[in-house]
């Protein structure tokens, strides 16, 4: 057990820098978010980087994404659409895919931003049906990720109890929107609760601050995670353009014409001159697909 005082001691400890630290880690994913630029995917794939898995938020892989990055099911919500995930997990295992982990439900105990809004009870007895039979295959389980309010914590306490022993989690996804010291002292609670359990850091950000202290809070917290044994996967929230950002345009990796920024390029490991490559190779894709779209509405008019 580890007490948040200790964590808020060690939270002082780490970097605080206001230029970007480049910090390799096989812990760090990406949090996809399917954009409207499909050319931008190409960017997380790049061979050089340091991304080792990636989550979107479905049970089925994105068309684009590398294989080299590990994929991780979710099973989102208890709604029709997320009906099935057992049985598509099981057909990506079966057709020779690695499917190593799969993550609960997405912020159950909100109904607002992203959140999927599910009763506990609801949410146990679908987990008992569609993910923990998933254990007999080998594939360990995520608990469902709940925001970090003090809501969350209740909802999971309620979620285990209406489990009553059936629901087996082989980690914590954690996800947190605020300052450093705060998802400090919120992962040493986490990690309180639930001693015996690893975490995954599967949401995090500093939202609509500057970008000095955006990149403060993107510096301590990747630096934190790296050494932090409990911690063994985890990705930030921003892999898309600034200019469609919720978080604010300085959480984005991407800029708004689909370049990686200076915290992009640390994120996925790249150098300046393999960054300016890799959105080059965006961009080219993106202005190749205009090119053809003009094209063909010239013919079109002119038909």
């Amino acid at each position: 057990m580890r007490s948040t005082t200790a964590i808020a001691v060690l939270a002082t400890a780490t970097l605080a820098l206001a230029d970007v630290v480049s910090l390799d880690s096989s812990k760090r994913g990406l949090c996809y978010v399917k954009g409207e630029n499909a050319a931008d995917d190409a960017i997380w794939d790049n061979a050089n980087g340091t991304l080792t898995w990636y989550y979107n938020y479905q049970a089925q892989p994105t068309n684009g994404i590398d294989d080299r990055l590990q994929f991780v099911p979710m099973l989102w919500g208890t709604n029709r659409q997320n009906s099935g995930f057992y049985k598509t997990v099981k057909g990506l295992i079966d057709g020779g895919r690695k499917i190593e982990y799969v993550l609960g439900f997405n912020e159950p105990d909100g109904c607002s931003n992203g959140g999927s809004c599910i009763n506990p009870q609801v949410a146990a007895s679908t987990w008992r049906t569609e993910i923990e039979p998933l254990k007999e295959l080998g594939v360990r389980l995520g608990a469902p990720a709940v925001t970090g309010s003090p809501q969350g914590f209740t909802w999971l306490e309620d979620f285990f109890a209406a489990c009553d022993g059936g629901c087996t989690a082989d980690f914590i996804p954690v996800h947190w929107y605020g300052n450093f010291e705060g998802l400090a002292s919120h992962m040493g609670q986490v990690n309180a609760s639930y001693p015996n359990q690893t975490m995954w850091i599967t949401e995090f950000g500093l939202p609509q601050q500057s970008a000095a202290a955006t990149t403060e809070f993107f510096n301590q917290s990747l630096s934190y995670f790296d050494r932090t044994p409990f911690v063994t996967h985890y990705s930030w929230f921003g892999a898309f353009r600034a200019d469609v950002s919720n978080v604010g345009p300085n959480s984005a990796l991407l800029t708004s014409k689909g370049q990686l920024t200076n915290m992009g390029a640390s994120y996925v490991g790249l150098t300046e001159a393999e960054a300016a490559k890799a959105s080059s190779a965006s961009s080219t894709a993106t202005r190749a697909g205009w090119s053809l779209f003009v094209i063909a509405a010239m013919f079109w008019t002119l038909a």
